[in-house]
């Protein structure tokens, strides 16, 4: 029979994603104690190992910035920002004008 003596520790599930220039996806899921930062749940996960150009990549939860200092709540979604390689709109004009007619409605 095992006895816990004293409160448990809370844990919190959270993930952390980040796709490179090539198209692979790094997706992780942890468990780490309540209380955990963002720097934890990245250093637990070996991201910077495998991928060590993310290092200077900034951070997120949910789209939102934050430090490695932030501390995680159940669910958190951690996500690595790449800098964009085409301005957004210029990328729109371009499909639009690569679709051609396509997509126009017949009268």
């Amino acid at each position: 029979m095992l006895f816990v003596i004293g409160p448990r520790p809370c844990m919190v599930n959270v993930e952390i994603i980040y796709m490179d220039d090539a198209g692979g996806v790094f997706h992780k899921k942890l468990t780490l104690p309540s209380g955990a930062s963002v720097g934890d749940a990245v250093s637990q996960s070996q991201l910077y190992i495998q991928y060590p150009e993310t290092q200077q990549l900034p951070l997120g939860i949910f789209s939102k910035p934050v430090t490695t200092a932030t501390r995680l709540r159940e669910g958190d979604r951690i996500e690595v920002y790449r800098p964009l390689t085409i301005d957004p709109k210029q990328k729109r004009r371009e499909r639009a004008k690569h679709a051609g007619g396509r997509n126009r409605q017949r009268g």
